[in-house]
């Protein structure tokens, strides 16, 4: 990784994105140096707790851009609103020889947030005899205040200290904070030594982020040529680029002429994050972009940001290094591959979580059309030549000009020892490689509305929208189109997930074609659709019939009946009067109540799976007919309770005693009374015997609809109950008759 970045603990605002063509003018960045006291045998170096003018990324820097630190750099921040000290952060050893020439070796930045102190420690930790690279300081950076929308016209900045302003040979960095003092010894507090458990792991364990970077002697051996290509158009279209000017890149500070890759066509697109938290806000990335450029430039004396673009979490994409973004720029990202390839650098770490869609979103766009101009497949795969010789995250080494088989998308650890761009990330390079190349994936039809779904087929009168889903992000998709029987009927942008369609009457297939951006298509299975028009029917229409329970005038027991069917798929019916209910297809009785007295209309609907309708309904009206209605023979004794209907019943012990009641109906119930004592009573209909019922109950009940009888139309009959004189139980307690008119 070149140039990798830490964050941490990010507060306060910062810089938000620009329209990818807004115009803005440079911010100003401001830069601080302050040096570290090396114990007197060079293997540990400290900075004490230290006042700061206002910063927000910082890095360990020091004379020799060949050297390396192999032990542990820490630092601590001081939060400018809160006032709190920070944990102690660990920056990644080396930045990496990012630029033939760098004036000095350094970590990797780390974004901190709005801070005013600073404390550092550094322990070499015993790993080689030469112990710290001399010229160790801290070099803070504040990228410039305000949102990249509200950017004021400034320039890169060190900040003044009375002192003449250090030649090039003299010094690559800032001026240093004179804003204190360096601490004598009586001041200064003492170096912290890192405890035994936390010294580095033995070199046999897998790399950071930059360990094993290449030294200052070290160069790649293609030279850029500083003459631009004609641009070739691409397969797939540009996506949005916020420009240098958007980010508020200050010019100034990188006069020299880009440089191009020398054989004029991009092979690969090399995938980094910028490592650590990343708790930044999407308002801060372009202050975090900002940063990084001026510590590669400032800092580390390289020509430009090492990067050819740059996407924060949300998806916004950054121009890197200058030269044209539809130009091979030549960058400084990958050691040994830069003169074949682009690098797309990652706001953040990615080591436990991967980014978010958004972000590979992005950095697929930006690989398809990138990739897409020179006509290389993203997923494929590419040889390159090794500028210089190397051993990656992967222990494979190699020599200077070996030519070696990459994928044509891969992640900075296929060609260095470093960890980047984290393993969440780089098991999703896959995915970003699918994303980028095409064909869609995952399409498929998800639902039809205006149609009902029945098993495995829809039914539908005619108008549908097809509903449909890709796990290829939307901003990857040219366009789709509604597919009904093979044939394209409607087009839709590579956003929409739905279409509109009309279907005559039949059976048709509905299915979806996507077009990747790079031309390639993908059609989704096919769903069955059947579009019809037959309403269902009532094969057998509404009907109600008394049946057995507890009687009460506003409560008398019912059972509705009904059959409905359809020539497709009944889907259910409806009873919409006087109360509301739905039943399923198959269901042909409900039980329900209905007030004595009164007549009620019930109204029901069928309904199929193609919203076609039909309805029916009946109109009954129960009626209570009193013992005092019926014609008594035999002795009966008139009985009074609330219990009872109307509060009055009769009660007979005499065998052969009757009552007879006379309507015309179509059902009928017999009301009782009933307890363990109760006797038995034959009940005629017409004047013929059709039942003998025992009354006995274990438990006492009132108004119980015992029997019921029912017919098929409406007619006068007779119901006759006769006292059969059960041995030692002979009464029994009568409380009307219940019939529907």
């Amino acid at each position: 990784m070149t140039g990798v970045l830490i964050f941490q603990g990010v507060t306060g605002s910062a810089d938000g994105p620009a329209d990818a063509d807004a115009k803005q003018e440079p911010v100003t960045a401001k830069a601080y140096a302050q040096e570290l006291l090396t114990s007197q045998d060079g293997g540990t170096a400290s900075l004490g707790r230290h006042e700061a003018k206002p910063f927000s990324m910082l890095g360990m820097t020091w004379t020799d851009p060949g050297a390396h630190i192999t032990g542990k750099v820490e630092v601590r921040t001081r939060d400018t609103k809160t006032g709190q000290w920070s944990q102690w952060l660990r920056l990644d050893g080396n930045s990496g020889q990012g630029e033939n020439g760098a004036a000095r070796g350094g970590t990797e930045p780390a974004w901190v947030g709005p801070s005013d102190a600073v404390e550092a420690r550094v322990n070499a930790g015993g790993q080689t005899s030469a112990g710290l690279p001399r010229g160790l300081r801290l070099d803070m950076v504040d990228p410039g205040p305000g949102g990249a929308s509200v950017m004021k016209p400034a320039a890169f900045a060190v900040e003044e200290s009375g002192e003449p302003t250090p030649s090039a040979a003299d010094s690559a960095g800032p001026e240093p904070d004179v804003t204190a003092e360096p601490e004598t010894s009586s001041s200064q507090e003492p170096p912290v030594q890192p405890p035994v458990s936390e010294q580095p792991a033995e070199p046999t364990t897998p790399p950071t982020e930059s360990s094993l970077s290449p030294t200052a002697s070290m160069t790649e051996s293609a030279s850029p040529t500083a003459t631009a290509p004609t641009a070739p158009s691409s397969s797939s279209p540009r996506p949005p680029i916020t420009s240098r000017a958007g980010w508020g890149a200050d010019e100034s500070i990188s006069p020299e002429a880009p440089g191009y890759l020398p054989g004029g066509k991009i092979k690969a697109v090399v995938v980094h994050h910028t490592a650590e938290s990343n708790t930044y806000t999407c308002e801060q990335a372009p202050a975090v972009v900002r940063g990084i450029y001026a510590y590669h430039v400032k800092q580390l004396g390289w020509k430009d940001v090492g990067y050819n673009f740059l996407v924060d979490k949300c998806g916004t994409i950054y121009e890197g290094r200058k030269g044209g973004v539809d130009q091979p720029v030549q960058g400084a990202h990958a050691y040994g591959y830069n003169a074949e390839t682009t690098g797309i650098s990652v706001l953040g770490t990615y080591t436990d979580a991967a980014p978010s869609q958004a972000a590979m979103t992005s950095v697929a766009r930006i690989a398809a059309w990138k990739l897409g101009q020179y006509g290389v497949n993203p997923a494929g795969t590419t040889t390159l030549t090794a500028g210089d010789a190397g051993t990656n995250y992967f222990r494979k080494s190699w020599t200077k000009g070996a030519q070696l088989s990459f994928p044509v998308i891969h992640g900075h650890r296929d060609g260095y020892n470093t960890q980047c761009p984290g393993n969440a990330f780089y098991s999703q390079l896959p995915t970003i490689r699918t994303w980028a190349a095409g064909p869609i994936s995952g399409l498929s039809v998800k639902s039809v509305t205006g149609a009902g779904l029945s098993g495995t087929k829809y039914y539908t009168k005619a108008d549908i929208t097809v509903n449909w889903s890709a796990t290829t992000p939307t901003a990857l998709i040219k366009q789709n189109e509604l597919l009904i029987d093979g044939k394209p009927v409607a087009t839709t942008a590579g956003t929409a997930t739905s279409a509109k369609a009309k279907l005559a009457i039949g059976t048709h297939t509905v299915a979806v074609r996507a077009t990747h951006l790079s031309g390639r298509t993908s059609t989704s299975s096919a769903a069955t659709v059947i579009a019809e028009t037959t309403t269902p029917s009532f094969t057998a229409k509404p009907a109600l019939a008394l049946r057995t329970g507890t009687v009460n005038t506003t409560a008398v027991p019912m059972t509705l009946s009904w059959k409905a069917a359809d020539s497709a798929a009944l889907k259910e019916v409806r009873l919409t009067a006087p109360v509301a209910k739905t039943y399923g297809p198959t269901t042909a009785s409900a039980s329900h109540t209905a007030p004595s007295g009164t007549a009620r209309t019930w109204s029901m609907a069928a309904y199929d799976y193609a919203g076609n309708t039909a309805s029916a309904s009946v109109t009954a009206t129960p009626v209570i007919l009193q013992e005092t209605a019926a014609i008594k023979y035999g002795t009966w004794t008139t009985k009074s309770s609330s219990s009872y209907l109307g509060g009055k019943s009769y009660s007979s012990s005499s065998k052969n005693a009757s009552l007879t009641w006379t309507f015309t109906g179509r059902s009928a119930a017999w009301v009782v009374s009933r307890a363990s004592t109760s006797g038995q009573a034959y009940i005629y209909v017409d004047g013929t015997k059709v039942a003998t019922i025992d009354l006995k109950s274990s438990t006492i009940k009132y108004r119980d609809a015992l029997w019921t009888k029912t017919w098929s139309s409406s007619t006068k009959h007779t119901v006759k109950i006769v006292v059969v004189g059960t041995t030692g139980r002979p009464a029994i307690t009568t409380d009307g008759l219940v019939y529907i008119k």
